[in-house]
């Protein structure tokens, strides 16, 4: 503590302006440091926490004027009204009443208080017709009229700031009703400490400030070399910020987005709205499936989709749904539209378009299924869908592809149970061990394609498949056991989040 360069400036100017008194008030010593308010309190602080200052609470008397005085210091006390009213020519008292400048009850007042400042002779007042004289003294102020002008210039003025002549005055003007009033103020006094004062004797005389900042013209012009920098407190506190950022949902998308860059694949996006064509019938589920009734697709009513795909897409597609399911396929079920309940919808449309003989690519986005919402479910949520084409793809390379991307995202215990989906064959439930649950908890799906699927859409080679949705990815990651705190705007929650989650 002893080291000048582990002052602060701030700190050195709040020192320097202590050094006359060794206390002075919060207020004037803000005022005598020529610092900002924000900032001498910072610094005082500090000085604080170092034990060069300590601060004591005090109070004092402060006085102000009050109704009847404010009025005084506009229009005059009214001795000095008389005074004036006697220089206009009227001297006798029958003249001074007529001016009814002042009132039957301030008169007696306004003589005495005159006569006791020497402005007026009385020795020819025996009668009212007889003459008030003014004395050489009359334009002297005295010493309440002093006092009543700098009240009103500076208004609150502390009892023990004033003079002894100041201070007479103010005895002679609280007698007069309203004319002053008293608070009591209580403040802060800053004082200087044992140890501020020592390091005010051996080193606050040094003038030299050390640089606090580094530059870019200080490193790249090598003045660097001969800068005396200032030390940094790194365990001083500093003010907790709280800057815009993403929702950690949307970081979680980002990661994962780039997850899926990394191991080859291509993001590919559509519409949330999509005809039962390509949500439902392309993939081979029949069209009296539970999945399409009201209770778990919403439907957009009053709109179809007349464009459905080519005409032998949707010929190959009624013949597979009727020789698969052994009912008569009708298109205008196939043309109505709903807000898709996963984003197989584009992916599978893609390679319908395209037939490519090899592919990886990936959409993300929102998807939407009429549920009753719960700590679990959501009618409304992200879904990532892969989807991976080769000739001698296997479902083998399935689950070591979703193995690579769980522990991408710090996911090591994986398995995979088998489960039915209507448009993949065979079909696996991917599994990951949540330590927080001290359970396995089931995270997506995935398989291959069944050829009632690829066929129809002039799809040659085996197409792997898989979703997942990224809140269950987020509740694992953020450890929440209710999908709802995700969307709840808990900003503490939210603030509380590292941007970086590994």
């Amino acid at each position: 503590m002893g080291n000048n360069s582990e002052l602060h400036p701030i700190e050195k100017s709040l020192l320097k302006a202590l050094v006359p008194n060794g206390r002075m008030p919060l207020e004037k010593l803000i005022e005598a440091a020529s610092l900002g308010s924000d900032r001498a309190r910072r610094g005082i602080e500090w000085l604080k926490f170092k034990n060069l200052i300590s601060s004591n609470d005090k109070s004092c008397i402060v006085i102000s004027l009050g109704t009847n005085g404010r009025e005084a210091a506009r229009e005059g006390l009214p001795e000095r009204r008389f005074v004036n009213i006697i220089r206009e020519g009227n001297k006798t008292l029958t003249s001074i009443l007529k001016k009814s400048l002042l009132n039957p009850n301030e008169i007696n007042a306004a003589i005495a208080v005159a006569k006791r400042n020497h402005w007026i002779d009385l020795s020819q007042f025996q009668t009212q017709d007889k003459v008030i004289l003014l004395t050489s003294s009359a334009d002297n102020l005295s010493g309440e009229e002093k006092l009543l002008q700098k009240l009103f210039k500076q208004n609150n003025i502390e009892i023990s700031e004033l003079s002894a002549e100041e201070r007479k005055a103010f005895d002679l003007l609280r007698r007069r009703p309203d004319y002053v009033v008293e608070t009591e103020k209580k403040y802060s006094e800053i004082v200087l400490s044992n140890t501020g004062k020592k390091i005010l004797e051996s080193n606050l005389n040094d003038e030299s400030m050390p640089e606090r900042s580094l530059t870019p013209e200080i490193i790249t012009s090598g003045k660097w070399k001969h800068i005396n920098f200032g030390s940094i407190d790194v365990v001083s506190p500093t003010p907790v910020l709280y800057p815009g950022r993403q929702h950690p949902l949307i970081d979680i998308i980002d990661e994962v987005k780039e997850i899926f860059v990394s191991l080859g694949f291509t993001e590919v996006d559509g519409s949330v709205i999509q005809s039962s064509f390509w949500n439902f019938d392309a993939l081979f589920i029949p069209q009296d499936h539970p999945a399409r009734e009201m209770q778990d697709t919403f439907y957009i009513s009053g709109i179809k989709q007349n464009n459905l795909a080519t005409s032998n897409q949707i010929q190959r597609i009624a013949d597979i749904q009727k020789e698969g399911w052994g009912y008569d396929w009708n298109v205008e079920e196939a043309k109505r539209m709903v807000l898709r309940t996963h984003t197989t919808s584009v992916t599978i449309k893609y390679l319908a378009d395209n037939k490519p003989e090899s592919a990886r690519i990936f959409s993300i986005g929102r998807v939407f299924r009429n549920e009753k919402i719960s700590y679990k479910h959501l009618a409304e949520f992200n879904q990532v869908e892969g989807i991976l084409t080769a000739r001698d793809a296997t479902l083998r390379d399935l689950m070591g592809l979703q193995s690579e991307f769980y522990a991408k995202l710090g996911i090591k215990k994986i398995k995979f149970w088998p489960t039915f989906f209507p448009y993949t064959e065979p079909s696996l439930q991917s599994m990951i061990y949540n330590d927080d649950l001290d359970r396995w908890v089931e995270m997506g799906g995935m398989g291959i394609f069944r050829p009632e699927v690829t066929q129809p859409l002039g799809i040659g080679n085996p197409v792997l498949a898989w979703g997942v949705g990224i809140e269950r990815i987020a509740m694992m990651r953020f450890g929440l056991g209710d999908v709802r705190d995700l969307y709840d705007n808990n900003l503490r929650w939210l603030r509380s989040l590292p941007r970086c989650q590994l």
